[in-house]
């Protein structure tokens, strides 16, 4: 029988993602044409393959993953590397591999894999403080430095594509998790505050068009028809569409395409202006529910490794969620993060379906441990 929970979270799912195709067709829309976009055809594809997955990973026992952990972080660095030589480049980026027609990005699978890797290396050992300085450095560099590295390879993989906004995403998940592991915080505070002071050496290692979005963010009007253009109509949109909105297939920053990037990383300009604040503020009540829900699963499972997986689950879709919300509005730069279940793009479907499954199997279970 279904928990309350798990039929909670089933709809809320299913919501956003209904929500995200009625958004899609909207924003590959034209004014006057009646013609359906293949954009959009892929993503109804998608959605069907999503909800068997969601289906599939929430009656799967989470706790073969535990098994897996390593297989599936092996196999997914194996594909970041593929991707490397034999991927497909879009808009100067390498990042996808084609499959039967349809476009795949390791860097979504690697999402999973970290969640699951770390939930195991962390479920397996704890850090105690009360050692000597010798095995107190054995047990920093097994609960720390390993972690640390497990994260690195498939992040800098990941920076080379370039997908920059991605790659900082492998770190909130593993900050997170290393503070719910019981990771002693010194040893979390001091890595993170020598990585901002080195930040500023990082910069000549980004791309022209990187550097350009930074530049952008701090005052979008010093490039306002080049990298300051879409984050400028973004605000538009989102302005625009002031409390009820326009309504559906009725935008004009969406429909005429003044705003770039509106199927993907800039979905929630199209929600803006459609559905207004109200519109929005649907969706991030639809996300809270599902974020405060895999909160309660987290903190509530006794198996370590379920907790470790469900913290991983929800710190990724916060952090996700609020990246993409956050530069949308023009509150944080622009590093290429879908809104998930919402923007097109059949990896990101599937990988947070996924993930979703594995949180409805983890409160499913929770009981047995």
């Amino acid at each position: 029988m279904i928990s309350k929970t798990n039929r909670a979270i089933y709809l809320d799912t299913i919501l956003i993602m209904l929500l995200g195709l009625v958004t899609l067709y909207s924003s590959t829309a034209q004014k006057g044409q009646n013609a359906i976009s293949p954009i959009f055809v892929k993503q109804v594809v998608w959605f069907f393959i999503a909800l068997a997955m969601l289906f599939i990973f929430a009656n799967f026992d989470y706790r073969r993953l535990y098994d897996l952990a390593y297989l599936l972080y092996g196999f997914t660095v194996l594909l970041l590397l593929v991707v490397l030589v034999l991927g497909r480049e879009i808009l100067g980026a390498q990042r996808w591999l084609e499959l039967g027609g349809l476009n795949f990005q390791p860097s979504e699978l690697a999402k999973l894999a970290i969640v699951v890797v770390l939930g195991r290396w962390l479920s397996e050992k704890r850090l105690f403080s009360n050692f000597t300085l010798t095995d107190k450095l054995i047990k920093i560099a097994k609960q720390l430095i390993l972690p640390a590295l497990l994260v690195v390879v498939p992040m800098g993989l990941v920076f080379l594509q370039p997908d920059l906004g991605t790659a900082i995403l492998y770190i909130f998940i593993l900050v997170v998790m290393l503070f719910v592991a019981e990771i002693e915080i010194s040893y979390i505070v001091i890595p993170m505050v020598l990585g901002l002071m080195a930040s500023p050496f990082l910069w000549h290692m980004l791309k022209d068009y990187q550097k350009d979005r930074l530049r952008v963010f701090l005052n979008p009007n010093v490039d306002p028809l080049g990298a300051g253009y879409t984050i400028i109509q973004s605000k538009i949109a989102i302005g625009s569409g002031r409390l009820l909105g326009k309504g559906w297939l009725s935008g004009t920053q969406g429909q005429l395409s003044f705003l770039p990037e509106r199927h993907t990383d800039f979905i929630f300009g199209v929600i803006g202006e459609e559905g207004g604040l109200l519109g929005a503020l649907l969706l991030i009540l639809l996300f809270y529910i599902l974020i405060h829900l895999g909160i309660r699963i987290a903190t509530s499972t006794k198996d370590r490794f379920g907790s470790l997986l469900a913290t991983g689950i929800v710190t990724l879709l916060t952090f996700q969620l609020f990246i993409n919300l956050a530069m949308t509005l023009g509150i944080c730069p622009v590093v290429g993060l879908v809104l998930p279940f919402v923007s097109y793009g059949g990896s990101s479907l599937v990988i947070f379906a996924i993930l979703i499954g594995i949180l409805l199997s983890v409160n499913k279970r929770r009981i047995i441990f």
